[in-house]
Formats: C-alpha cells, structure tokens, sequence
C-alpha cells in the first residue's frame, strides 16, 4: 500500500476540522468589524435591494446581526476544536488498525448536532440563487465574448461583494459538512477516511444497492432540468407555455428572454452529464471523446463537478421553498422554480450512489474493495 496515499487519506479528516475552526474565527472577526461599524457589511441593508426579498437575511442590520456573527464564529472555532479531540477513546480494530471507540450520545449530540447546523446554515440558508445565476450565466458570456455580447461586464454584474461573500460561507459550510462528517465518523467507532466498520454493510450502501437507488435518483436529476429547459425555450420562442402572454412580451423587451433559454441549455445538458453517474462512461471515457478514449474517469471529476452543482442547487432550492406559495397548487405546479429542491435533492442522492457504487479499498483502513 502507497504509504503517501495512504497519509493523504488520513490528513483530510483533521485539516477538514481545523479549517472549520480557522474560517470560524476569521469570519466570527468579520462579524466584529461589523459590528463596531466597519464598511461592507452584505446582508439585508448592505445587500443589492432588488435581492432582499429573496434572502435568508434579507432583513438583517449590522447593529443586530453583525454580533451574532461574532458570537457564532467564535463558538464554531471552539466547537471546531473540541472536535478535533477523540472523547471515545481509542481502541484496535481485529485487522490491527487503530481505531476510535463510539461516542457518548451526550458527546455525539452536543458536538454533531451544532456541526451539522453551522453546515446547513452555511451552505443552504445563507447563499441565495445568485450564486446558481453567476455560474449559470458564465458558459452564456463566454460563448458571447467574441462578439461583445452580452454588452455587460460579467465579473461585476455576476459577482458583487455580497455574492462574493455567499461563496465564502459556501466555503466555511463545505469544511464545516467535512468536519461533521469526519467526526460523525469517528464518534460512531468508524474509518474516518471511508465510513466503513468491521461489520456487514448496509444493503443500500453496496456498489449493487447503490446501482438500484442511484439510477432512479439520476433519471430524476436528469428529467427535472429538462422540463425547465422545455419551459425556457418555449419563452423564448414566445410560446406561452405555463406563462401568461404579458409576461412572456416583458422577457422579450428585458433580453431575459434567450438569456434564460441560453441558461436552461446549460442545465439540461448538466442533466444529460448526470446520467453519467449510472451509466459506464461515467466511469470510462466514451470513444467519442479525443485522447481519453478508453482511459478510466478520475473518481473525483464527477463527484466534485456533482457535488459542487448539488451545493449551488441546495441554496437556490431553499429560496424557492421560502418564496413560492405553497398554498396554491396551480402556482407551484408550474412553476419551473418550485422542483429547484427535487433536482438539489435527486442529484445530491446520485452522487452519493456513485460514490458508494466506485468506491475502492480504503487505503486507510484496508476494508472494501468492488
């Protein structure tokens, strides 16, 4: 076995933690500034207006938020460090690894429950759908670059300040989700590296109940962004396709018309590449792609572009929870926003399953293995 693989695998789980309680401190002292009246606060009342509406913290001031922030960024360094200590003890495993002893439910809840909160505050309350609109739009003005279209500078129209600090939380939210997930790990007497423990895995975690769950997890992934796609171009062709007529003659006039057309392409052959999580070429290089034909597929390219898109899709899916009446069934019926939470949850599940159904021999631990 690789010794260096094999130190590379042990190494996340710590600077995973430590990285949490690093961007905790240094955003709980954002959060200070703030708070004593420093510039750029970019929340609610420092955030663009138009955008406040759809906002987790669209009401938010730096008098009464900007403390909470120091508080909670220093809470989450402390957390974070405590995490960093094995409260189960130690013990050795039949194959002699050396391994952790399960938890205290005490210890287990009073450090993974607020772990995994700072990680779902983070990634999915916090960010907005601009995040998803900066990404989605880049392919657009690219394409258009030679041509001087869009006439707009991308960089500043896509990433404000306040977006700019929607991906810095994304960030603090994927060391904290790392962290949790390491200590959950650890806590429950498992590899921190791969999750797997001496006794019989779960059926659903096999490379073979992986493939069953996966697959319908992947068709819906692929489905969702398609209807929208079909939605978007009928827009853009003026078709009034669960749209009234006024509303498609003010997308026409605004340009938003073939933008979002030009955005839905983007996504439905995002959902054509999710289909690549169950099928072979998810795994080989198909033979219509130049010079790596043949060759195997990093695991980690189609797991982080996934895991990466289910993140962004997470955060704009909480906005149309918060925003569409749900009270109203033909509103949200046909509203392409409102299956925003079915693609961030379908594609989150798809990527998982690959994950289960590719994943070798632990280098760590030695277990596993297809």
């Amino acid at each position: 076995m690789n010794t260096m693989q094999v130190a590379r695998t042990a190494r996340w789980p710590r600077w995973a933690t430590w990285g949490a309680a690093a961007w905790s401190l240094a955003y709980g002292g954002l959060g200070l500034f703030w708070a004593y009246g420093g510039a750029g606060f970019p929340f609610g009342e420092g955030d663009v207006p138009d955008a406040r509406a759809e906002s987790f913290l669209g009401t938010a001031t730096a008098a009464g938020t900007a403390p909470v922030i120091a508080g909670l960024g220093l809470a989450g360094a402390l957390l974070a460090v405590a995490m960093t200590r094995d409260w189960g003890g130690s013990a050795t495993t039949r194959s002699g690894e050396s391994g952790a002893r399960r938890w205290g439910g005490v210890a287990r809840v009073a450090m993974l429950g607020p772990a995994w909160a700072m990680a779902f505050l983070l990634v999915v309350l916090v960010p907005d759908a601009r995040i998803m609109t900066a990404v989605g739009y880049a392919p657009i003005f690219l394409v258009g670059l030679p041509f001087g279209w869009p006439d707009a500078n991308y960089f500043e129209l896509a990433f404000p300040w306040p977006v700019v600090n929607m991906l810095i939380c994304l960030a603090g939210g994927l060391l904290w989700a790392g962290a949790a997930l390491a200590v959950t790990r650890r806590s429950a007497g498992a590899c921190q590296s791969c999750g797997r423990t001496e006794a019989h895995a779960a059926h659903w975690s096999t490379p073979a109940g992986a493939a069953r769950w996966g697959r319908w997890a992947a068709y819906t992934a692929f489905a969702v962004p398609l209807f929208y796609s079909v939605v978007r171009w009928a827009w853009a062709l003026k078709i009034p396709l669960l749209f009234s007529e006024e509303g498609i003659r003010w997308l026409h006039e605004t340009g938003m018309a073939w933008a979002g057309a030009g955005l839905a392409t983007f996504g439905a052959v995002g959902g054509v590449l999710t289909l690549g999580l169950v099928r072979p070429w998810g795994e080989v290089w198909p033979r219509w792609v130049p010079v790596l034909a043949g060759r195997p597929v990093p695991r980690k390219l189609p797991l982080g572009a996934a895991g990466a898109v289910t993140a962004i899709l997470a955060s704009a899916g909480a906005v149309a929870v918060r925003v569409t009446d749900w009270t109203d069934p033909s509103s949200w019926l046909v509203s392409p926003m409102a299956y925003w939470p079915v693609w961030a949850v379908a594609l989150g599940l798809a990527t998982l399953a690959y994950y289960y159904r590719t994943r070798p021999a632990c280098p760590r631990c030695g277990l596993g293995g297809r």
